[in-house]
């Protein structure tokens, strides 16, 4: 008996979103190919996103490692941090991932990885400076909580269907206002109703997904939070953990938006409160939020 004994529901949630954004870009692309009156477009979108998703699929690890100048470490490199992930893997029933060390001051830490067998953790060298063994240890269980819960596919696909529908429609965008359809409006008016809808996706689509991709990253993170204080059974070490990022707020060189949903923290947040509205914005809760919940528990 393992840990994440739900894990195959987390797996059917991640494919199901995986179909409700695979649904969407189809919607798209055959908007935007009635509009063009051109169908190859349909197929040309559903072909290359399929292509981007297997891409993201297998290489992703290796794509978040090198933009994060992160490098790979042995037992011998780092023998505590290397005990403390084999020991929270055995407990979780989860094979030892991979552990890399990113040349970083900001205290953070990411798991990335295609499934639990080609998993990795990184923790930025700021973290190790700073945290104490139990505080070090919340993080890390937080961290395999994502491997455990199956997160690193889901992340990792919808970061690729939203950036290539923000693609498809900046490309629609463009068409229109360089008038690209003047001469079809001319010659097919019944092509009007898929040309108003295409600029109306091409609008919404985008910040609808986004929306989407960031509630769903902030669920996640409040789940591997509850399930990582479940690993360790303290959930003080990781409420220490935030509070200490928190309270160092040093900036990230490596910071990229298209990875800040996958690090512990978000790599941009350098406020310990946050506006309401802008919390639809962001790619994890409130840091405060996520302390006071740990500490409820």
């Amino acid at each position: 008996m393992t840990l994440y004994t739900y894990k195959d529901s987390n797996i059917r949630k991640t494919w199901m979103t995986f179909i409700v954004f695979f649904v969407v870009v189809i919607g798209v692309g055959f908007v935007f190919a009635e509009a063009y009156d051109n169908p190859p477009i349909l197929y040309s979108a559903v072909l290359l996103s399929i292509v981007m998703s297997i891409i993201s699929y297998w290489y992703s690890d290796k794509i978040v490692l090198g933009m994060a100048g992160a490098h790979e470490v042995q037992e011998d490199d780092a023998p505590e941090l290397y005990h403390l992930v084999e020991n929270l893997a055995i407990t979780a029933g989860l094979p030892t991932p991979k552990i890399y060390i990113v040349p970083e001051r900001q205290p953070n830490a990411f798991a990335t990885g295609r499934d639990p067998q080609h998993a990795v953790v990184a923790v930025t060298e700021g973290l190790l400076q700073i945290m104490n063994r139990s505080e070090l240890e919340g993080v890390l269980a937080h961290e395999l909580s994502h491997v455990g819960n199956r997160d690193m596919l889901l992340s990792t696909i919808i970061v690729i269907l939203v950036g290539f529908i923000s693609l498809l429609a900046n490309w629609f965008l463009r068409s229109w206002m360089w008038g690209g359809f003047r001469s079809r409006d001319e010659e097919q008016g019944n092509n009007a109703f898929f040309i108003i809808a295409g600029i109306v996706l091409s609008i919404l689509a985008p910040l609808a997904l986004t929306l989407m991709q960031l509630a769903i990253s902030r669920k996640r993170e409040s789940l591997a939070d509850a399930s990582g204080a479940l690993l360790t059974r303290y959930p003080e070490g990781l409420a220490d953990a935030l509070q200490k990022i928190a309270d160092h707020p040093v900036p990230m060189q490596c910071a990229n938006p298209t990875t800040a949903h996958l690090w512990l923290n978000d790599p941009y947040e350098d406020k310990k409160t946050t506006p309401w509205l802008h919390t639809l914005f962001m790619t994890h809760p409130p840091i405060e939020e996520r302390i006071k919940a740990l500490r409820e528990m």
